[in-house]
């Protein structure tokens, strides 16, 4: 960026987040889901739990399925069944990926115990900066990072 370019406080807290996150583009070769490549979904969290329970639970590895090109875990046979009857309304936001980091345009880890329900979908923050940053403008937030994901699930899904 030129020196004389003076970049917004918001990119510039975007871009050391980026740094000490190590976001990177195509993080999990083949599957959009965040963790794919390296074991189940969102870290073995149970992404039903959070609309039952209103808290982050994790899934037992005895109740897994697979959806969406990773393994998901449930804490019970019946909370695996409501997600595999809508996959689409349990899993989290842009694959799993930081929903702060998606609306400017990056990737992020998502944390499982960073996390909000909004409009019925669940999001997962990175940590509490970017939740923070998030939670200053949701709905502003949450177009910005619904109109970046389809390019980058794409990007995520042609990894080799």
């Amino acid at each position: 960026m030129p020196s004389f370019v003076k970049p917004s406080r918001a990119f510039a807290v975007a871009t050391l987040c980026a740094g000490l996150l190590g976001i990177h583009a195509g993080a999990h070769a083949g599957s959009a889901v965040y963790g794919a490549a390296k074991g189940p979904a969102i870290g073995g969290y149970d992404p039903v739990a959070y609309f039952t329970d209103g808290a982050p639970k994790e899934g037992d590895p005895r109740y897994t399925l697979e959806w969406n090109g990773a393994t998901w875990r449930f804490a019970s046979a019946e909370n695996r069944e409501r997600f595999k009857a809508e996959p689409e309304r349990y899993a989290p936001q842009y694959g799993g990926y930081c929903a702060y980091a998606m609306s400017t345009d990056s990737f992020s880890p998502g944390d499982a115990k960073r996390w909000r329900i909004e409009g019925g979908k669940l999001y997962l923050n990175a940590n509490i900066i970017a939740q923070s940053l998030w939670e200053t403008d949701i709905p502003k937030r949450v177009i910005r990072a619904d109109g970046h994901w389809p390019a980058r699930k794409q990007e995520l899904e042609a990894s080799p």
